[in-house]
């Protein structure tokens, strides 16, 4: 058996920025682990022990572990606003759906299991730019303390399917492409 080489990378953006679409590409094509941070801190939130994202955090996150590399989703924020408004999930689930460009077969209805579709609170329109402007501020700094450190990778557009292939090409100088083996050896 083949061990991938580890790498150790963070990935950053602001909410709805696509990083749970990336991480499930990253997972495909080069068959690493991923640990989601927005859903641990939902996690942590409701039981009330969450954590900010501050320089403070990423300092600590160093003392932990090496990090190789931090990849920045800079999407615009108008381009977030649409996403996030027009993102509703099935709860139980955890099925995601967007009403401009992967609805539900029958408007807030779940398309397996017939149930409701909802809308999380963080992803109202009242409270969208509350939650950008936040991550702004809070963000920016962090941002500031990798590119510092020489691990900041910042990919630009208002589409993963536009900046996918730019992340791609650049994880492929650093992990081989799993998939690739996969597609050459079927199970």
């Amino acid at each position: 058996m083949v061990v991938p080489p580890l790498l150790r990378a963070v990935i950053m953006g602001p909410p709805g920025s696509g990083k749970g679409t990336v991480s499930a590409r990253i997972i495909k094509h080069f068959g690493v682990k991923h640990l989601s941070s927005g859903d641990l801190l939902r996690d942590n939130m409701q039981k009330k022990t969450g954590f900010p994202r501050t320089v403070a955090q990423a300092e600590a996150l160093d003392k932990e572990c090496h990090i190789d590399t931090v990849i920045n989703l800079d999407v615009p924020f108008e381009t977030i606003k649409c996403r996030l408004t027009a993102r509703w999930i099935h709860p139980a689930s955890g099925r995601v759906y967007n009403l401009e460009f992967s609805p539900p077969k029958v408007q807030g209805i779940d398309d397996i299991t017939g149930e409701q579709l909802v809308q999380r609170d963080d992803d109202k329109p009242e409270t969208v730019s509350k939650r950008l402007q936040a991550y702004d501020a809070q963000t920016k700094p962090v941002l500031e303390y990798y590119r510092k450190k020489g691990l900041l990778k910042s990919f630009s557009g208002t589409e993963t399917n536009k900046i996918w292939p730019h992340i791609y090409a650049f994880l492929q100088t650093k992990l081989p492409d799993m998939s690739q083996k996969d597609a050459a050896n079927p199970r």
